[in-house]
């Protein structure tokens, strides 16, 4: 089965890029969506309709922001989109869902970066971190397999981005937010692209600036992560760069079928 995850910067929008096109050649069994920026109601109907998919949608309170999405092929067994904070749940950014044994959390993490291009919002942002690891522990504990997939805002390493010695500032890529994910990896979570692909130059997001995309100056900070429990079930992870529509490209994992019992 594959299960694949991108930040479509606006369901609305990619609508009319070829989305349904992509997902109907993705190969995709499972499909978490981040930054849909619209209520459930307003989901184009291309999309809320898809004939033999099973749809979820959570939003932010504020219109027009944050916001993720479920599509699968297998039956969804639950949904839970709260962290138990109110705060993280009015901004719409997390789907923990269950299909058969497997768990799969659709997550879009904060960015740092305040309303001023301040990095205000790291303290937010490592916090949210911090929630859903706790959150996701005594599954992970249990042996359960758990794929955490999303927009992280983050940048685990140098590799991952094409200018790392001019971003130490800039969110997505600050020491603190680095170490919050490294721990995460260090606490057993891995990082499934860099089981396959080790070297440089493989990105999921790029700055609409022109050119940027062509040149590949970009940053890796797109990722699933696999608990310990889901890494036997592990076959391949990919990341989509050739597809457009928005500014991060799509990724994928996939597994074995016996992942979901």
């Amino acid at each position: 089965m594959r299960v694949s995850s991108w930040n479509v910067n606006g369901l609305r929008s990619i609508a009319g890029k070829g989305f349904s096109d992509w997902l109907a050649t993705s190969g995709s069994d499972v499909v978490g969506l981040q930054e849909t920026r619209c209520r459930p109601d307003q989901v184009p109907g291309p999309i809320r309709e898809l004939p033999g998919w099973h749809a979820h949608f959570v939003c932010a309170e504020r219109a027009g922001y944050s916001g993720v999405g479920l599509l699968s092929k297998l039956a969804i067994d639950g949904v839970e989109s709260s962290l138990g904070v109110k705060t993280f749940d009015v901004e719409g950014r997390l789907q923990l869902a269950r299909v058969g044994r497997l768990r799969i959390a659709n997550v879009y993490f904060p960015n740092g970066s305040g309303q001023e291009r301040d990095n205000s919002r790291v303290p937010f942002k490592l916090r949210f971190y911090r929630r859903l690891h706790k959150l996701l522990e005594p599954y992970k504990q249990d042996g359960l397999p758990i794929l955490v997939m999303g927009d992280f805002n983050t940048a685990p390493h140098e590799i991952d981005l094409a200018r790392p010695k001019d971003n130490q500032k800039t969110s997505g890529f600050l020491p603190e937010e680095r170490r919050e994910l490294v721990r995460w990896l260090e606490t057993g979570w891995v990082d499934t692209f860099r089981e396959f692909e080790k070297g440089p130059g493989h990105y999921t997001w790029w700055s609409q600036r022109f050119g940027v995309r062509e040149r590949n100056i970009g940053w890796r900070i797109d990722l699933v992560l696999a608990s310990p429990g889901a890494l036997p079930y592990l076959r391949d992870a990919a990341i989509h760069a050739q597809v457009p529509g928005s500014d991060h490209c799509p990724i994928s994992v996939d597994l074995d079928d016996s992942v979901i019992g």
